[in-house]
């Protein structure tokens, strides 16, 4: 244990570093060509505003000026229609929607941000699944 928490990464967690070592995939969570949009009742159509396709949603994504990358989520319904934005949104790829805690979110930016873990990171659009991986720095 280290004798000042400072020196810890995981000092602030809920988890421990074990609850992300290794790899971890979280099925369903990213935008795909099939995330769900609004229909207007009356023709039957889609709103131009939630037409996007994958690559349009990827760029968005990957365009956002940060040191953290960023993964494509799916915009609720209800948010497409309230704001009238696109069926995407961009977050930090260890967001709380897509590993499914917000005390995985913490551990996974903890993780992130420290030194002592490389953390690696696959999303696959076709099929919305993230894959994550936290390994100890001297062990990769």
């Amino acid at each position: 244990m280290p004798e000042k928490p400072d020196d810890d990464p995981f000092h602030d967690c809920e988890l421990d570093p074990d609850a992300v070592l290794g790899t971890h995939t979280f099925h369903d969570v990213l935008f795909t060509d099939d995330t769900e949009t609004p229909v207007n009742v009356l023709t039957g159509e889609t709103p131009a505003h939630s037409q996007a396709s994958v690559e349009e949603a990827k760029a968005f994504a990957t365009s956002i000026d940060t040191d953290t990358p960023q993964i494509a989520l799916p915009a609720s319904v209800e948010t497409q229609v309230e704001t009238q934005s696109k069926p995407y949104t961009a977050a930090a790829f260890f967001h709380f929607k897509a590993t499914g805690s917000l005390e995985r979110h913490r551990a996974y930016h903890a993780a992130y941000d420290s030194d002592a873990f490389t953390v690696d990171f696959e999303a696959d659009y076709a099929s919305g699944d993230l894959t994550i991986t936290v390994e100890r720095a001297n062990e990769s």
